[in-house]
């Protein structure tokens, strides 16, 4: 499900922009650099923590283009426990948010850049991509939705609930076909996600507590790959490679996405009883998900020793 996201990410956001010469946000995996477009763009700064999409967004106002290179692949590792991925998601939510915020002006005031291209990076790149799009995707999904179940002369049409949002998500899953029997579940996996994007964007253009929290991604590397050979060779060592990593069931609770989940399956329930459009489908099976999230069950690999 991370590497669908990822896919829409470097295969239509990236290879979209360079396409139409449109700017596109550097990032750290597989990026080469002209050192004189660091130089010229200010070089690198730690203001906020994207500072790739920083240093990217300061060359681009200084007239620098970049291109992506498809046909040239290089590996790159996802996190592997659900924490982890929270908190990156944070961090990639969070730090443009606050980029925003630090840079709207300098992007106005620019002369370096046609008015068109100012017009695209505030409003598309930045406003919907890395604003609108986290919080209209949780507010509708997590909040308006279930509320209009108890408010029934709201109504909400079935194509701006399933219709639309569906063909978007089919779209985005293009690029990554071989995963196309999870996209029923990262929909309801993106919806959760969702919710903690919506709580890191706020928390950057408000520049609240956590603004610059910078957690290292953790990843496993090679270890799961490998479990054969790393049997074999524990064998005939005196040590365990690998100790299997103990958990407190009380640090695996996330309170937050039970309490969501609390709260979509009472509307679900109220739903079943009392409503007429069937929405407690839905309802309980992304009550599931977040139930499922809160509790630790998901993105948690243990490597045999």
């Amino acid at each position: 499900m991370q590497e669908m996201s990822l896919d829409y990410h470097f295969t239509v956001e990236q290879e979209v922009g360079s396409a139409t010469h449109a700017f596109f946000g550097f990032n750290g995996t597989a990026g080469v650099w002209r050192i004189a477009a660091i130089n010229e763009a200010g070089g690198w700064k730690d203001r906020t923590t994207v500072e790739d999409m920083d240093l990217a967004v300061r060359a681009s106002l200084r007239g620098w283009k970049f291109v992506y290179l498809g046909d040239l692949q290089v590996k790159s590792e996802l996190p592997s426990t659900f924490n982890a991925f929270r908190f990156q998601q944070h961090r990639w939510s969070c730090g443009p948010a606050n980029l925003f915020r630090k840079m709207v002006m300098e992007i106005v005031r620019n002369k370096k850049v046609k008015f068109w291209k100012k017009v695209y990076v505030i409003y598309s790149f930045f406003f919907v991509r890395k604003i609108i799009a986290h919080m209209v995707t949780f507010t509708f999904y997590c909040v308006v939705l279930p509320l209009t179940i108890l408010v029934p002369e709201v109504k909400v049409p079935i194509w701006g609930a399933v219709y639309i949002p569906s063909v978007i998500t089919i779209l985005n899953s293009v690029g990554t076909p071989r995963s196309i029997h999870l996209l029923f579940y990262w929909i309801l996996f993106e919806n959760v996600m969702s919710m903690h994007r919506t709580k890191a964007t706020l928390i950057g253009l408000l520049e609240a507590g956590r603004v610059n929290e910078w957690v290292v991604t953790e990843k496993l590397g090679d270890i799961v790959k490998n479990n054969a050979a790393a049997a074999a060779i524990a064998k005939k060592t005196p040590f365990k490679l690998f100790k299997k990593p103990g958990f407190k069931f009380g640090a695996r609770l996330h309170l937050l996405e039970l309490g969501f989940g609390v709260f979509l399956f009472l509307c679900g329930c109220y739903d079943f009883v009392h409503g007429k459009n069937n929405y407690f489908v839905y309802l309980f099976l992304q009550t599931i998900t977040f139930f499922i999230c809160g509790f630790g069950y998901v993105g948690t690999i243990i490597p045999s020793s």
